[in-house]
């Protein structure tokens, strides 16, 4: 008797902690990981061509088909990154994992161009040739892509919904006023990420250097993982449920059952 009592009481101790989580003062954290993570990653794709093609001497060809495939290793990620977060880890580890993946593909991208040594050789001014990049520094160059794809796979599809999580109110589940305001905001953050992205970044890399370009979205990536972190104790971590798969075989199991019992 005593045993549930006191387990009665634990279970309202954490029930009274999550309804001091969450809420609209935790909006900023995760609007500004968003924000940052959407400039760092859109800032990248409009010169990307111009960098593969004037510091790695790739012909256009092969530097469209290395831009498409990263393209579609980000956005094919993200089912990769919702089933993890579903079924696994939950949406706040997955939003850690990608800002850190993130993070690391930037400053990786970042040292390509200041590292002469992760680049081609120099051209050689007698003869006039010029060599390309061999395979381990395309390697370098490649795993710099794949970290960032992962970051956004993880990030993107799991960013809203884990700010849902925040204003689910059980108390005032009809909270409209609550949830237009968020959107509001987190729309509008979204649509000026993305222009910042393809005007100030662009600008940079194009007057300034590539070593400033790749350094102001690394900058901003940092940041953007730093204030997802500086929230935590604040967040409503709701807990990853049973793997999808396990209920799909679930259901073919029982619809053999059914099959067989019909016949």
């Amino acid at each position: 008797m005593e045993n549930t009592i006191a387990e009665e009481k634990m279970i309202l101790i954490a029930k009274d902690k999550d309804r001091k989580k969450g809420g609209l003062r935790t909006m900023p954290f995760f609007i500004v990981n968003m924000a940052f993570e959407r400039v760092a990653s859109y800032g990248l794709m409009p010169n990307m061509m111009f960098y593969l093609m004037n510091n790695y001497r790739l012909e256009t060809e092969n530097g469209s088909t290395i831009l498409f495939l990263w393209s579609a290793m980000s956005n094919g990620l993200s089912i990769f990154g919702a089933f993890l977060s579903d079924s696994f880890m939950g949406r706040y580890l997955v939003i850690s994992l990608g800002s850190f993946c993130s993070l690391l593909g930037m400053i990786l991208l970042w040292l390509t161009a200041m590292i002469p040594q992760l680049q081609p050789p120099p051209c050689d001014r007698f003869t006039d040739t010029c060599s390309s990049a061999t395979a381990d520094r395309m390697a370098v160059l490649f795993f710099s892509f794949g970290l960032i794809s992962i970051g956004a796979g993880c990030i993107r599809p799991c960013s809203i919904a884990f700010s849902a999580d925040q204003l689910h109110n059980e108390e005032n589940p009809n909270n409209e006023s609550v949830l237009q305001s968020f959107f509001n905001w987190y729309y509008a953050a979204k649509g000026l990420s993305t222009i910042i992205a393809f005007t100030v970044i662009v600008y940079i890399q194009d007057n300034l250097s590539w070593k400033v370009g790749f350094a102001v979205p690394a900058i901003l990536m940092f940041l953007s993982a730093l204030m997802f972190l500086v929230g935590s104790s604040q967040y409503v971590k709701v807990k990853a449920s049973s793997s999808l798969f396990t209920g799909f075989v679930q259901v073919v199991v029982q619809e053999q059952k059914a099959q067989s019992i019909s016949q």
